[in-house]
C-alpha cells in the first residue's frame, strides 16, 4: 500500500522543498523501526530483512525526499532534525493506512456499514420488518435505514442515490435502473362480509365486479397502475368510489361496507380482520412483479448485498408457504 502525505505533514515537505514524496508503508515502517531500535541489527530483524538490504532500504528513502534522516556512527544511530519530523508525521501515516485496512476488513466482514432501503408499504410492513430482524442479528454493526413510499417515487430515491436500493413492481419506463424480479404478487378481491359476491362459489372475472363500489389506491400507486392496465385491456375504464393511499385505510373502508377492492396478495396479507371475506379472480388474474431495483453502474456495498441475499430467500420462502396453502 502507497501511503499519501497529509496535510499534518506539510512541515516536512516546507523544510524539504517542493517534493513529492511517493513512499510505501513499508518504508516508512523500516524507517520507524530504525528510529525506535537505533540499531540496523534489530531493525531489519523486524522488518524481516538482512541489515544490507535494510541499509539499502533507509538509503534510497533519504535520497527520494533529499535528506539525511539518521546519522551513523561506529556505536550508534541517530535522527537528525529531519528525521525526528520526519519520523513523527510517518507514525501518522502508518496509523492512517492501518485504520483504512481495517475499515476495509470490518466492511467486507460486515462489522460495520449502512444500508437504506426504499419500499412499497405492503413490502415495508410485511417482509422486510422480518428481513431486518434477523439481519440485524447476524450483523448488528450495520445501521439499516427503510423509506416506506409508492413505486414512483421509490425508483427516484435509487436514482438520486438516497437509498441503495428498493423493493417494488416493475415498471419498464425505469430503463435506466437495474431491477431484478424476486417474486409475483397474486391480485384478489375483499369484500365485506355479507356482501352479494360472498355467494359467489368461483373465481370471479374483476370487470364482472364494476357494478360495486371498489376502494383502490391513487394512481400514482403501482397497485392502481396493474388494475387499469387490466380493465383497459376490457375495455373498461376503472373509476373507484375512493381514492387513498394506505392499505389499512382500504380495508377500514371495505371492513364498514363501503365497497370492494382487488389487492395484491401482500397487502391483502396486513389486513387482519374478520369482517373481510377474500374471492380469488378468475385466471389468469392479475400479477405484480415484486423485484429489488438498484442504479446500474453503481457497486453494490457487500452489506446491501447480504441483505438482498437475504431479502431473496425471505421471498421465496413466503411464495412456498402461499402456493401450499392454496
Amino acid at each position: 500500500m502507497t501511503a499519501r502525505v497529509s496535510q499534518a505533514a506539510q512541515p516536512l515537505l516546507s523544510i524539504l522543498g517542493p517534493v513529492e514524496p511517493n513512499l510505501s508503508t513499508k518504508e516508512l515502517k523500516a524507517v520507524l523501526a530504525l528510529s525506535q531500535t537505533r540499531s540496523f541489527g534489530q531493525a531489519a530483524l523486524q522488518m524481516h530483512l538482512s541489515q544490507s538490504a535494510l541499509s539499502a532500504l533507509i538509503a534510497r528513502v533519504e535520497t527520494h525526499i533529499g535528506a539525511r534522516l539518521f546519522e551513523r556512527t561506529t556505536r550508534a544511530v541517530e535522527l537528525t532534525d529531519a528525521g525526528k519530523i520526519f519520523v513523527s508525521h510517518a507514525q501518522e501515516l502508518v496509523r492512517d493506512a492501518q485504520r483504512a485496512v481495517q475499515a476495509v476488513a470490518d466492511a467486507v466482514q460486515l462489522k460495520t456499514g449502512a444500508v437504506s432501503v426504499a419500499a412499497l408499504p405492503s413490502l415495508a410492513a410485511s417482509t422486510v420488518p422480518e428481513v431486518f430482524a434477523i439481519f440485524s442479528q447476524i450483523h448488528p454493526g450495520v445501521r439499516l435505514s427503510l423509506l416506506d413510499t409508492l413505486s414512483g417515487p421509490a425508483f427516484d430515491l435509487v436514482r438520486s442515490g438516497k437509498v441503495d436500493l428498493a423493493l417494488t413492481a416493475a415498471d419498464p419506463k425505469q430503463e435506466d435502473l437495474a431491477y431484478e424480479q424476486l417474486t409475483t404478487d397474486e391480485f384478489v378481491l375483499i369484500c365485506p362480509i355479507g356482501h352479494p359476491l360472498c355467494d359467489h362459489q368461483q373465481p370471479i372475472a374483476l370487470h364482472e365486479t364494476l357494478q360495486y363500489p371498489h376502494i383502490s389506491m391513487s394512481a400514482s400507486a403501482s397497485v392502481r397502475q396493474y388494475l387499469d392496465a387490466e380493465l383497459l385491456q376490457q375495455g373498461h375504464t376503472f373509476t373507484p368510489a375512493f381514492e387513498v393511499d394506505h392499505i389499512a385505510t382500504i380495508g377500514a373502508l371495505v371492513t364498514h361496507g363501503l365497497g370492494i377492492s382487488a389487492l395484491p396478495e401482500t397487502a391483502v396479507s396486513l389486513l387482519k380482520s374478520e369482517a373481510i371475506h377474500y374471492l380469488p379472480l378468475q385466471a389468469p388474474g392479475i400479477q405484480r412483479p415484486l423485484g429489488v431495483v438498484t442504479r446500474r453502474h453503481a457497486p453494490l456495498s457487500y452489506a446491501a448485498q447480504a441483505l438482498i441475499k437475504l431479502i431473496k430467500q425471505a421471498l421465496a420462502h413466503s411464495a412456498t408457504a402461499s402456493n401450499a396453502s392454496r
